[in-house]
């Protein structure tokens, strides 16, 4: 009796040991999936220990997915050797092993986990045959794969990670035959349907949309799983893809979010060296591969990166061997010259691009990838029929691809574009702007062409293509895959394309200055040979658009000295970054300026001759701070310190009066009393004054609103924005009927911002009406270079030209009003007649006034011209 009981105890203890060890491998589990991976690691030790398979298994794959390879494997194999029958752990060794680059030891052991019968057979086997195609056996492993649709078919029910394997196989034969792309869909639609619990399977599937350029359904998948365990690596790594495929300034914190889940990630450090690399931090990007090599030294992509990073540091012997190196592992691995293409595409050197992707297609003739990145490169140097044939044998064996799609479509639409010949320049626009926009685009162009070539002792090749749209989504697709861009315009050297103004709000930008700013970049990539920095090209170029005109290139506002203040604005050292990168919306534009600003310090503290040496520095290979060292005698730090020692004295009158910011009161929807009474008690607050000032003259109360704007405008005067002092202090002069101290306003305004439409017109009718001919002109004459389609502006020009003898304004100005198809076209006609015969140009008179005749035949003013051209033509024979 006393026996009996002492064997049902001992069974009750099993019995209750195993019960704890259940509930810890449940707990584990729970934990797992949501993504509490300590406790998961913790609570599946303890079953593991106690002899739980099931554990042991998920414990594995919870130590890789924080980064602890060799725990996973130890644990792993620690299992195996206590428990010979343990074949579910042969597949999580393989991908520990596997993801740590030791791919001969990874074949072993998924040969294990592959042996039938088995539950891990079909998985184990796709990842023998990706194992094949990693080494270059391309032909083995299709075999391998088509495989799994064979196993699929005849299959009455398979798990969902055999539907998820199933899956992946067929996405890689999609290479192949792009209508497999839906069918691995749908095999994704049924791993999730089998076990929605299966996240890997949501993540491959978000990876297969955004491979197939559907962002919304991957960043829409993506979230989906991190709602269900917020610390999915891979998920947020594939919300950090998502946000750079949507160009989202959220890209690098979501990498970085990764890698707080696992430092080790290597898919994560591959894509944040990318990232690195695209805004020209190569040190950085380096650290980062070199992370992720140390992890897995036979990853495929970081190899690719590092040979990319080679190549852009100048590093032949590197990149050489780097290849090299690539090669002896996967002989025709045409990604790597893909990234290379993609990488040094990014970095504005267009003509390496292309070559790499020649390169891609040349080893991988189903490279679509190469094809397409052929094709925007050779679309980027002008080579148009080249460009179309690539992009549609990218587009044969991607239909998927919607950037090849668009870019044919842009090519279509650019075949109905008319183009235009000057000495040095092709000008490329839509039929209905194209006579229009050559009568200034073009000789604009050339002006800057000749001011540039005397300045830099550099000429580009002739000749440059500019291609102006009248669409921005146009323009956009033009310029798909570069990083940080104003959105206006871009150059690629031998190609310049550009927003027409029509393609924005009348007004809204100075469409001359973006021209002339996109000119000096082309001389800018050819003198350095396309190496120049992002940052210092930008600034170079702004700084070249003031020296243009007045009132040209950006100039200070508020909210970029309150940045600066904030301490906001990106020191120089780093400057690349607010382009790449930028923190916050503001700060690219801001960033503009800046370095804007940097070359005014440099040319100030050193000459012209300083900022054209630094260009042969970069066309050396030279980093900045080398740049900056030979050339300046500076470290990059201590100029950072001069620089801001320089904003700080340049703008030292509106820093002291940039105390308050007016966001704040905007919250609160103060009243004009509350206002003025503010402004009373800080005469010395730009904000406080400004905003009296608004509101006063918002009022009506002009007599009130008077002093404060003065005021405003003694504490920053620089400041001329669309609603600067100036500007209303002008309207309020204006209407007083004290047209004098309008137009000094006006032109003080526009002598900072000649984009100020509305003040560039005030202007004109202002010195008008006080018989200021030559400068009504003028003023006019700029306001075309920031919107030209308004007939008025053109025929007052012409009027006043005719007025003043200037008489080859004249023609351009009655030949701009018959390209915007006036309804009178007669008359339009007859009065380019009349501008050609005042400029003695009387064959074109003649031409002209037959034109108006033939419109309007019994046109008198016409007929009686055309006998005065006849007798002068026959005076000038006699």
């Amino acid at each position: 009796m006393i026996k009996a009981v002492r064997v049902a105890g001992a069974v009750a203890a099993v019995m209750a040991g195993a019960a704890v060890a259940q509930d810890r491998s449940d707990g584990g589990r729970r934990a797992f999936e949501a993504g509490r991976y300590d406790e998961a690691i913790s609570l599946l030790g303890a079953a593991a220990d106690r002899g739980d398979e099931n554990a042991a298994r998920l414990l594995g794959r919870a130590l890789a997915i924080v980064g602890r390879y060799a725990d996973a494997e130890q644990r792993l194999r620690a299992y195996l050797a206590a428990h010979s029958d343990a074949r579910t752990l042969w597949l999580p060794l393989g991908d520990v092993l596997r993801d740590r680059g030791r791919l001969a030891d990874a074949e072993l052991a998924y040969g294990r986990a592959a042996a039938p019968p088995g539950p891990d057979s079909l998985v184990a086997a796709l990842r023998l045959a990706e194992i094949k195609e990693q080494r270059g056996e391309g032909s083995a492993a299709r075999r391998d794969y088509r495989r799994f649709i064979t196993a699929y078919n005849a299959a009455t029910r398979l798990s969902s990670e055999e539907l998820a394997a199933v899956a992946r196989a067929v996405r890689h034969l999609g290479r192949e035959d792009p209508q497999l792309f839906k069918d691995a869909l749908r095999a994704y639609d049924d791993a999730v349907r089998a076990d929605s619990g299966n996240l890997d399977a949501r993540v491959e599937q978000g990876d297969l949309f955004l491979d197939k350029y559907n962002g919304t359904d991957a960043r829409a998948t993506y979230e989906a799983v991190l709602k269900i365990n917020p610390n999915h690596p891979a998920a947020i790594l594939g919300l950090a893809r998502a946000a750079r495929f949507e160009g989202s300034p959220e890209t690098a914190a979501r990498a970085r979010k990764s890698l707080e889940v696992n430092a080790r990630y290597v898919p994560a450090l591959v894509f944040v060296a990318q990232l690195e690399l695209e805004r020209e931090a190569y040190a950085e990007a380096r650290e980062r591969i070199a992370q992720a090599l140390e992890i897995n030294p036979a990853s495929l992509e970081a190899l690719s990166l590092l040979a990319a990073t080679d190549f852009l540091e100048g590093d032949s012997s590197g990149f050489q061997k780097t290849v090299a190196r690539i090669a002896s592992a996967h002989p025709r691995y045409a990604p790597v010259y893909t990234t290379l293409a993609d990488v040094t595409g990014r970095t504005r050197r267009y003509h390496r691009a292309l070559e790499f992707a020649g390169q891609a297609v040349a080893l991988d003739s189903a490279s679509w990838r190469g094809y397409s990145l052929m094709g925007v490169n050779q679309l980027r140097l002008g080579q148009m029929a080249e460009a179309r044939k690539s992009l549609e044998t990218a587009f044969v064996g991607d239909p998927y691809d919607v950037w090849t799609k668009n870019t044919l479509d842009l090519l279509d639409n650019l075949d109905r574009f008319e183009g235009t010949r000057t000495a040095r320049f092709r000008v490329w626009a839509a039929p209905a702007e194209a006579e229009l926009l050559a009568l200034y685009a073009g000789p604009l162009a050339e002006e800057a062409y000749d001011s540039l070539a005397a300045r830099y002792r550099f000429q580009p090749t002739p000749p440059v293509r500019v291609e102006v749209y009248d669409r921005d989504a146009d323009f956009s697709v033009r310029t798909v895959g570069l990083v940080g861009l104003g959105a206006l315009g871009v150059s690629f050297g031998p190609v310049v394309a550009m927003d027409s103004p029509s393609a924005r709000e009348p007004g809204q930008f100075h469409w001359g200055s973006v021209l002339w700013h996109e000119v000096a970049h082309t001389f800018h990539l050819g003198l350095t040979d396309a190496r120049v920095p992002r940052w210092f090209t930008e600034g170079l170029a702004v700084f070249e658009e003031r020296r243009a005109r007045p009132g040209w290139g950006d100039d200070v506002t508020p909210g970029f000295l309150v940045a600066f203040l904030e301490k906001r604005l990106v020191p120089v050292s780093q400057l690349n970054r607010g382009f790449t990168s930028p923190d916050y919306p503001e700060q690219l534009g801001y960033s503009y300026y800046q370095a804007s600003l940097v070359c005014d310090f440099i040319a100030a503290e050193h000459g012209l001759d300083a900022l054209r040496a630094l260009l042969q520095q970069f066309r050396q290979g030279r980093s900045s701070a080398q740049a900056f060292q030979s050339v300046l005698g500076s470290e990059l730090d201590a100029f950072d310190g001069r620089f801001d020692v320089y904003l700080r004295r340049r703008f030292a009158t509106p820093l002291g009066a940039l105390r308050s910011l007016p966001e704040a009161d905007a919250l609160a929807h103060p009243g004009l009393e509350e206002l003025v009474r503010r402004a009373r008690r800080a005469p010395d607050d730009f904000h406080a004054q400004f905003l009296a000032g608004q509101a006063a003259f918002a009022g009506k109360q002009l007599d009130a609103a008077e002093p404060f704007l003065v005021r405003a405008k003694q504490l920053f005067p620089e400041y001329a924005g669309v609603d600067s002092p100036s500007w209303y202090l002008a309207q309020i002069y204006r209407q007083r009927g004290a047209r004098a101290q309008a137009v000094a306003e006006l032109e003080a305004l526009t002598a900072i911002n000649a984009g100020h439409y509305p003040a560039l017109l005030a202007l004109a009718a202002l010195r008008d009406s006080l018989g200021q001919k030559a400068q009504a002109a003028r003023a006019l004459e700029a306001a075309l270079y920031v919107y030209p389609f308004e007939i008025p502006v053109h025929l007052r020009l012409a009027e006043l030209a005719a007025e003043l003898g200037w008489w080859p304004l004249g023609v351009r100005e009655r030949r701009a009003v018959l390209a915007l198809a006036p309804v009178d076209r007669a008359e339009a006609h007859y009065q380019l007649a009349l501008a050609y015969f005042g400029s003695g140009k009387l064959d074109e008179a003649r031409s002209a006034v037959l034109r108006a005749l033939e419109v309007a035949p019994s046109f008198e003013p016409a007929q009686e011209l055309l006998l005065k051209i006849r007798e002068a033509r026959r005076d000038g024979d006699t």
